[in-house]
């Protein structure tokens, strides 16, 4: 399974903000630190404060930062919350002449199921090592 940018950039935004000890972290900041646009990093960014993992202050002096614990962010939510679908092939578009017979799609869906079981095992602190806190401090 590949993950899309999206998920990818969510990711490497709720990595940082997790191994920063800044209060509050610009959009701005991500966009230039990760060199990738400010309206990309916006979309992605309203979706994760939207769902409570980041907390979002307006305002002149405002920015974001982790609205629960690293402890509390497990990585198998992210992918699936992120990810627009799951679907690890689609077999309507075009429709297939193979379905009937195939069981590609439920090699791949187990397949599947054992990958989001491991992510499950992980939160957002097992991503984050302490040590490194001031080689992160890329986004100034």
């Amino acid at each position: 399974m590949q993950l899309t940018k999206h998920t990818d950039f969510a990711f490497r935004i709720l990595i940082y903000l997790a191994s920063t000890d800044e209060k509050l972290i610009r959009i701005q900041q991500l966009a230039d630190g990760f060199d990738i646009s400010k309206s990309h990093v916006m979309k992605i960014v309203n979706k994760l404060v939207h769902q409570g993992w980041i907390t979002s202050v307006r305002g002149k002096n405002g920015g974001i930062c982790l609205g629960k614990a690293p402890q509390d962010v497990r990585l198998n939510d992210v992918v699936e919350f992120m990810e627009q679908t799951l679907e690890p092939v689609n077999c309507q578009e075009p429709v297939c002449v193979l379905t009937s017979a195939c069981k590609l799609k439920g090699v791949l869906l187990k397949a599947q199921d054992e990958y989001l079981a491991h992510l499950a095992q992980f939160t957002l602190a097992d991503l984050v090592d302490k040590k490194m806190i001031d080689v992160v401090r890329f986004i100034e």
